[in-house]
């Protein structure tokens, strides 16, 4: 018997404003029998759920039973309805002819293009930096309403409330790229509707600065509301010159920018300013406490709207921070009192404390104290006086409640000074705030040092995805192509994440420029002189990010969308390549083989790293036009990586060391140069393990961008145990020793300086599940996958679960004596597995079990059980074929 499960159009679950014209449909299978699969499906949809059933009346398309096991499929009907509700259903046929059907699902349309009749506003034709703008708009529903659906953006972000009910997460919309795309939100808030008078309220905040990790655009605020009323008749309530804005605001219009990189503003925010009523429709507004508002710029009209596919950021955590030291008087009245997170978490504080009026309290923030104990005028390693925010009373009741939640702060510390009184247990909490990806992977070991840098990298990753994947959350809070990319694996293999890489894919495609290289980071105010940067070495990155999408999703969408401006990209080195050597020359831009604090030379004028990196793009480029159809494409990139590799070849490959060079000018061979061109397949196959073994034999000099492939290149080697102990060991340098200093998340690099909240190493906790747990993907999409566990010897057991698009992949394995491992694997239904065991000299394997059951041994051959195809002894290991389904294994070591 199969069961249909996990229904999801474009990757979601029940979206509320998908406005493709062609939506994925996805869904998975489940069975109590091994090795089940389906043999045919089927998709129909339809405007209602009782449509599905209604062969030929109530259905708007069925795409008839398709054969084939494939688990999604692209919609092909009749072109859909702006704000409309969809039922769609699944039924599937196993080998024998037995048919199943999912219970219905549904998920509604946004608005395409076309259906937009709000206008953008804001309050005056006037551009300021760190502006905020309060809307208000009152109306009247005629009738009892049965759907209300709002659709809103701004620019840059904004807070909405119906009849006084906050509506939405935080950080809306996510930072797009402009004009190509600006994101909107669509919230069904029928329940918050009253016949009669209704009141929408809106803060819209406008950034402006050329700040880093956005782009300025201009201010403006939309929104767009559909009625629904039970006798079927519709209203809409939009945006436009009929709205006010209030005139006197408890936000300070123009603060300072908190950072260097301008990232955000201090709230300066002054509660007596603020009347609640106006957020309700019982009180009527004039003149002088509304103005009327303005349309925005002709310019902000013609941004290209897209519904924000990824969540909203959301509170997920609460923490009481602890006071580092007995509070203290600066000065007669106030007092000063520092408290400790115990970590770095991205978020704000939330002060609760009986109101006085007029007093005035400051946050500051850092993930350091300086000498005297107080928290340091830094953001990370980069000195500001600026980094707090203000909250001024009104005490007009007994408790008053704040919170700074217009941008995402990062620190360990917040000082607390201007409260007449010392703050006691639960008035200040910190609040953790990330976007909303559910947590779907796990690793558990019997090391607690293990489980550590596991939780530890994990951390660091949450605290660095705010709309988009950053960096770090504090300095920078910019998306890099290599920061992503780097980070990719551990997101997919532990959170719903999917979607945020591909926003960063097509966060780089609108930012692309002419020549078809992208900025250094993007969205970015790229024009503006500090941040007008290339790093041509990230811009490879593209490809492999995208790459690493498809293999783990499967979605071949994803080199549909983004073959194009990856072509370009390559397109734009390959056509600068030196006529003499074939290799791409260096430029004026920043050029970054490794970092932070690189040993890589960059002497003469072709990089090594670069043209690996360019090799590995063109080869991904020829791969996915194979995929995509377009064979002249695919056969002429296939050539340029093979004329690229020789040139690679005959002018930085040193025979007699059987190594790259690190630069044509460098007599250096840096181990993390040569492990990135092995791990990549560059080097030639006759000299391969003469080149493993000297990277291997080095000292360990590569940072963090070279380390990961150099870890890899070990695990897959057989040199497992040396990778084990660079990822586990615990002095410098190392992830262990950044834990044993007390790390609650990753630094930039090995050492204690800059970033200590650094997402690019956060990689070993997906290296744990894929090395030590052995979970790799072996096909697109999960289609198969190789289990290579690494029994560590300081492990008694080590588990992961590694989510995918088939379902979950479990592995457990535990010691039961000094020669017993037992081993768990589940693999879910749709996928084949490869199970790769030891078997070497120094490891063999005297019996296999299953279930109980022997199935291979020294003396006694392979036994079939059910579910194992293949068990045979090939190249010092024990290789097994296995169907879905549940198994476990004993493997007796000969002692």
């Amino acid at each position: 018997m199969l069961t249909i499960v996990k229904p999801l159009v474009n990757g979601l679950d029940s979206p509320l404003g998908l406005d493709v014209p062609l939506p994925r449909f996805s869904w998975q299978l489940e069975s109590a029998k091994g090795g089940k699969e389906s043999a045919a499906y089927r998709v129909k949809l339809s405007t209602s759920e009782q449509g599905l059933y209604q062969e030929g009346k109530g259905l708007l398309w069925d795409s008839g039973r398709i054969m084939g096991p494939e688990l999604h499929l692209l919609y092909g009907g009749p072109s859909l309805k702006s704000n409309t509700r969809y039922w769609w259903q699944v039924g599937v046929w196993d080998r024998d002819g037995n048919g199943y059907e999912m219970n219905p699902a549904w998920w509604e349309t946004g608005l395409f293009p076309g259906d937009w009749q709000a206008q953008w506003i804001w309050r005056s034709s006037d551009i300021q930096i760190n502006d905020y703008t309060y809307f208000r708009k009152t109306f009247v529903l005629s009738a009892p309403v049965v759907r209300v659906k709002v659709y809103v953006s701004a620019h840059h972000v904004f807070q909405l409330y119906v009849n006084g009910e906050r509506i939405g997460g935080y950080g809306s919309p996510a930072p797009t790229g402009l004009p190509q795309t600006k994101y909107y939100l669509a919230y069904e808030v029928t329940s918050l509707l009253l016949q009669g008078a209704n009141c929408i309220g809106a803060v819209a905040h406008y950034l402006g600065g050329s700040g880093q990790n956005y782009v300025n655009g201009l201010p403006g605020f939309l929104l767009q509301m559909h009625v629904e009323y039970a006798d079927g008749t519709q209203e809409l309530v939009n945006s436009d010159l009929t709205w006010q804005s209030l005139r006197l605001i408890p936000h300070r219009i123009g603060t300072p920018y908190q950072q260097s990189r301008r990232l955000s503003g201090i709230e300066d925010y002054d509660a007596s300013l603020f009347d609640p009523s106006w957020l309700t429709s019982e009180l009527e507004l004039g003149e002088e406490q509304c103005a009327p508002v303005v349309l925005a710029h002709s310019a902000v009209q013609q941004w290209q709207l897209k519904w924000q596919q990824i969540p909203e950021a959301r509170e997920f955590e609460c923490i009481l921070p602890v006071a580092t030291t007995e509070p203290f008087l600066n000065g007669d009245e106030e007092w000063v009192q520092v408290f400790d997170t115990g970590k770095i978490i991205s978020g704000w504080p939330k002060i609760t404390l009986p109101g006085i009026a007029g007093v005035s309290i400051q946050l500051r923030y850092a993930e350091s104290l300086d000498d005297q104990g107080r928290v340091a005028h830094n953001v990370c390693n980069e000195d500001s006086s600026n980094y707090y925010d203000i909250y001024t009373m009104h005490g007009q009741s007994g408790i008053e409640t704040w919170q700074p939640d217009f941008s995402f702060k990062a620190f360990r510390y917040v000082e607390v000074n201007g409260y007449p009184q010392p703050l006691v247990e639960g008035q200040l909490q910190v609040i953790a705030v990330s976007t909303d990806m559910a947590k779907t992977g796990h690793f558990h070991c019997s090391s607690p040092h293990i489980n550590k840098l596991y939780e530890v990298s994990l951390r660091t990753q949450r605290n660095n995805v705010l709309g988009q994947v950053v960096d770090c959350p504090h300095r920078e809070q910019a998306q890099y192509l290599a920061d992503t990319d780097l980070q990719a694996e551990t997101l997919l293999y532990n959170f719903d994440a999917y979607g945020v890489l591909n926003k960063t894919l097509q966060d780089f495609t609108d930012g692309q420029l002419e020549d078809g290289t992208f900025p250094f980071v993007y969205p970015s105010n790229y024009e503006h002189p500090d941040f007008f940067i290339q790093i041509p070495e990230w811009d490879m990155h593209y490809a492999t990010l995208l790459w690493k999408l498809y293999l783990f999703s499967g979605d071949e969408q994803l080199l549909h969308r983004y073959y194009e401006p990856m072509r370009v990209m390559i397109d734009a080195y390959m056509s600068d390549l030196s006529p003499e050597t074939g290799l791409i020359p260096l430029g004026s831009a920043w050029h970054i083989s490794d970092w932070p604090y690189p040993t890589v030379e960059h002497e003469g004028d072709h990089l090594t790293v670069q043209q690996i990196k360019a090799w590995q793009a063109l080869r991904i480029t020829a791969d996915a036009a194979a995929l995509l159809g377009k064979r002249e494409d695919q056969e002429a990139y296939t050539r340029q990586a093979a004329r690229l590799k020789e040139s690679i070849l005959s002018h930085l490959y040193d025979p007699a060391s059987k190594l790259l060079h690190d630069s044509s000018g460098s007599n250096a061979f840096h181990q993390g140069v040569n492990a990135l061109a092995l791990y990549a397949g560059l080097l030639p196959d006759e000299h391969r393990e003469a080149a493993v073994n000297a990277v291997s034999e080095k000292p360990w000099e590569s940072k963090t961008v070279l380390s990961l492939p150099l870890l890899r290149l070990l695990f897959e080697e057989g040199r497992q145990e040396l990778a084990y102990h660079l990822l586990s060991k615990t002095d410098y340098p190392g992830w262990g020793y950044m834990i044993t200093q007390g790390a609650e998340t990753m630094w930039e690099g090995w050492d204690d300086i800059e970033s200590h909240c650094h997402a690019w190493n956060g990689y070993p906790a997906r290296l744990l599940q894929e090395y030590i747990c052995g979970i790799q993907c072996s096909a697109p999409g999960f289609a198969s996958v190789l289990i290579r566990p690494y029994f560590a010897l300081d492990l008694d057991f080590a588990e992961a679960v590694v989510s995918t698009v088939r379902g979950h992949i479990a592995v457990r394995w535990e010691r039961v004596s000094k020669s017993v491992i037992q081993l768990r694997v589940t693999i879910p239904c749709m996928m084949s597995a490869g199970l790769m065991l030891d078997a070497s000299t120094s490891h063999p394997i005297r019996v296999l079990t299953a279930g109980g059951r022997a199935i291979w041994g020294s003396d006694l051959g392979h036994s079939t059980v059910d579910g194992i195809v293949r068990c045979d002894l090939k190249d010092a290991s024990l290789n097994l074929e296995l169907l879905s389904g549940e198994y476990e294994f004993r493997i007796h070591y000969s002692e």
